[in-house]
């Protein structure tokens, strides 16, 4: 009988303001730190975070990624960041300053922390992180030992970045109740290798039912730069529930598809949560879902401003050939594999042309 897992980070901290509150936390896993971001992101975050950390007695020395998360970017910033000793790497920005930091702390064999800028995917909760060639198709998807240390969501940072990201956020979390029940149903193993415990199926689903009845009020306070009640909910949805729910409950054709959709062109520059909200619809169709079902989900990505066609992916006039390497892509994702029957490439590209035929 497979082992039942659940896994999580070892401290989550939400709320305005929670940079500045990070340093007692931060401070019983190491006094040296190292900040990984971008510089764009450094310019505007990384005196406060020194600040806070130095406030609770943390030296914390900023490295600077160059945007593109490559195995050679990689070994890069692991040079420059092997001689500062530090005891905990910071991985800072959205998914690719996250998946950096976790990438370099995993080659240094030092603790991770994460603190996403903007809430448009569930990477800061997660062990995983993702790997690109220098044509920013995904490489491979690699594994930390454990999640993440400590987890710190800044809302009053959240609102800040452009709402196209929290929208992104949204659509990396509604996926993930339909992901979980599918690998649930094939009985496939979750991203630490066990079966899904009831608590991660009851986790994706209490995500989407978040995102249901709170997404779209909080995406208008985000245009206003606002926190609210809604905004909170929501990170939480997007950032926290959606990270434990697919870690622990699993992934499915949502996912895979990735694979697919980032080798080909337009919708490889597309963000991650746009490419698999569009892939809902595709994982929808090769489940059957009645009409009424679809136009209800569809209505709500569109007010909510996901994807999905893929010309809403920045993939016009796409051709047979295209939606081939997409579905045969898409096949090469252990995640396909975690459905109610087997699938070949010819169901995916099938169900691609569905989609495409029914419209925005």
């Amino acid at each position: 009988m497979t082992l039942r897992v659940f896994g999580a980070p070892g401290r989550y901290l939400q709320g305005a303001g929670a940079v500045d509150r990070m340093g007692e936390f931060l401070a019983r896993i190491g006094r040296r730190a190292i900040l990984v971001s971008d510089r764009v992101v450094l310019d505007l975050v990384a005196d406060r975070v020194v600040e806070a950390c130095r406030a609770a007695g943390i030296a914390c020395e900023p490295v600077e990624f160059s945007g593109e998360i490559t195995p050679d970017e990689v070994e890069r910033l692991v040079a420059l960041a092997g001689p500062l000793q530090g005891e905990f790497v910071i991985g800072c920005g959205g998914g690719r300053g996250i998946d950096v930091g976790k990438a370099v702390a995993h080659r240094l064999g030092l603790r991770v922390v994460t603190l996403p800028t903007a809430a448009s995917n569930d990477a800061p909760t997660s062990q995983i992180y993702v790997l690109y060639d220098h044509n920013h198709r995904l490489l491979r998807v690699e594994s930390l030992p454990a999640s993440p240390d400590v987890v710190v969501v800044d809302t009053d940072w959240i609102v800040s970045a452009p709402p196209v990201l929290f929208s992104a956020g949204i659509g990396d979390a509604i996926v993930k109740k339909f992901e979980v029940a599918q690998c649930v149903a094939a009985g496939g193993r979750n991203i630490f290798g066990g079966q899904a415990l009831r608590a991660a199926v009851t986790l994706s689903e209490l995500c989407h039912d978040t995102l249901r009845q709170h997404a779209e009020p909080a995406l208008a306070a985000v245009r206003e730069r606002r926190v609210t009640d809604d905004v909170e909910r929501v990170v939480e949805a997007t950032v926290l529930h959606s990270g434990l729910g697919f870690e622990s409950g699993g992934l499915s054709i949502s996912h895979a598809m990735t694979r697919g959709l980032s080798a080909v062109r337009g919708a490889r520059d597309a963000l991650h949560g746009f490419q698999v909200a569009y892939a809902l619809f595709v994982q929808f169709t090769l489940e059957g879902r009645q009409p009424a079902f679809l136009e209800d989900m569809r209505a709500f990505h569109r007010r909510v401003g996901l994807a999905t066609t893929l010309a809403s992916l920045g993939m016009h006039d796409v051709t047979d050939a295209e939606i081939t390497a997409i579905a045969e892509g898409t096949m090469t994702a252990p995640h396909a594999r975690h459905f109610e029957r087997p699938l070949t490439a010819a169901d995916i590209a099938g169900a691609i042309r569905a989609v495409e035929a029914a419209g925005a």
